[in-house]
């Protein structure tokens, strides 16, 4: 196989889909990897370190993406990128494909196989590639919050742990999974008081005993995510439905009813945002917009603040999947089932439920879609046969 690895050209987006590591792994396999020229950089990743791993080193996308059976992004493929990607290709990323109707469309017409990082699942539930970014979102989402609280930023210009005579500043998380956690854990190192919303009360109860009630947790319902929302500080929204559009659980009539200079981050804005009034997506270079007196911090990318971090711990993730992908080919490789969860359009068929019934388009079930694509390529290899002979 010929694994292509193109330089990120979303903005401010310096991660790299590959490392040195990765390049050595595939390469001892039997595969090729070509790299673009330069999109290592951001990660402080040179080009000399992927040629000694035994990268090839290409200039330009066009190459990457024309030579290429795989190719390896960090995130989705921007518009520019659209008219490079070709029939059969296996596109592996993150794509959040619920908000990005233009993008669906497009891998069904030009039927790629695009497996999507996001929805890769193992049976226990645990989402594996997703994880390592759901952490480093939810460990930043707390330091910028504490940020924008500043009054320089536009905050109200408190603390988030306070002093001694002072109160810490209240964090509302809403949302008990990978972020909310990891979100919670640094608030409360920072010395804030922090309450966790969600709707598993299991994990609620594993939250209270994990902390020893030093946190406050409440079941996810209009009422409670109300009177939190009214008395938060820094308002963090970490839900997340695998797959699917993010639910609005915070209304606009509730951000109206915070205090003057609060802040809210929406970490599931990539994936349509859990909050009314996060209605645009923000950028590194200017990430913030007030809106009702009320700081939002709505960047998509968030992990891609902290490049070398994220691109070694999200790398260590993908690899093994990567592998899979190259060794076996598809559509061998998808008798791994997390590795099957993350298809979500295969040769101009959607076949992922949730992106589907959130575009509200059609969804074909993967395991039909194989049996159909299998059938047909017997047929026209016998057909072949029939024509030589």
């Amino acid at each position: 196989m010929i694994i292509g690895v193109p330089k990120e050209i979303k903005p401010y987006e310096d991660r790299v889909a590959v490392t040195p590591a990765g390049v050595l792994a595939l390469t001892a396999e039997g595969h090729k990897v070509l790299i673009e020229a330069g999109a290592g950089l951001g990660s402080g990743i040179t080009d000399e370190a992927y040629a000694a791993a035994g990268a090839v080193l290409v200039d330009g996308p066009a190459e990457v993406f024309g030579h290429a059976d795989i190719i390896m992004k960090v995130k989705e493929p921007l518009p520019q990128e659209y008219n490079l990607l070709r029939e059969d290709q296996i596109l592996f990323a993150y794509l959040h494909l619920a908000s990005e109707p233009e993008l669906t469309e497009v891998l069904l017409e030009k039927k790629v196989v695009a497996v999507a990082y996001e929805t890769i699942q193992l049976d226990n539930g645990v989402l594996p590639l997703l994880t390592p970014m759901s952490e480093i979102a939810g460990r930043m989402a707390v330091q910028v919050g504490a940020h924008y609280l500043e009054k320089p930023y536009g905050g109200k210009g408190i603390l988030l742990g306070g002093v001694p005579g002072v109160p810490p500043a209240d964090v509302v998380i809403i949302g008990a999974g990978t972020v909310g956690t990891s979100a919670a854990r640094v608030a409360m190192g920072m010395g804030a008081q922090v309450t966790i919303i969600d709707k598993n009360l299991d994990r609620l109860r594993y939250l209270d005993e994990l902390y020893g009630g030093r946190i406050k947790t409440l079941a996810s319902n209009q009422f409670n995510i109300e009177m939190s929302v009214r008395y938060a500080d820094l308002l963090i929204g970490a839900v997340l439905v695998v797959g699917a559009k993010a639910p609005k659980l915070v209304t606009v009539e509730m951000v109206k009813q915070m205090k003057q200079g609060s802040v809210i981050v929406d970490v599931a804005v990539d994936q349509g945002g859990s909050i009314e009034t996060v209605d645009r997506v923000t950028v590194h270079s200017d990430p913030v917009y007030e809106k009702y007196g009320v700081i939002h911090y709505a960047v998509d990318n968030m992990p891609g603040a902290v490049a070398r971090t994220s691109t070694f711990a999200l790398t260590n993730a993908t690899l093994p999947y990567a592998l899979e992908l190259a060794n076996r080919g598809c559509p061998r490789a998808f008798t791994n089932r997390a590795l099957a969860r993350g298809v979500n359009t295969y040769k101009g068929k959607l076949t992922c439920r949730a992106v589907g019934e959130s575009l509200n388009m059609e969804c074909h079930d993967l395991g039909d879609v194989l049996r159909s694509d299998a059938a047909l390529n017997f047929r026209q290899k016998l057909q072949k046969r029939r024509e030589d002979e």
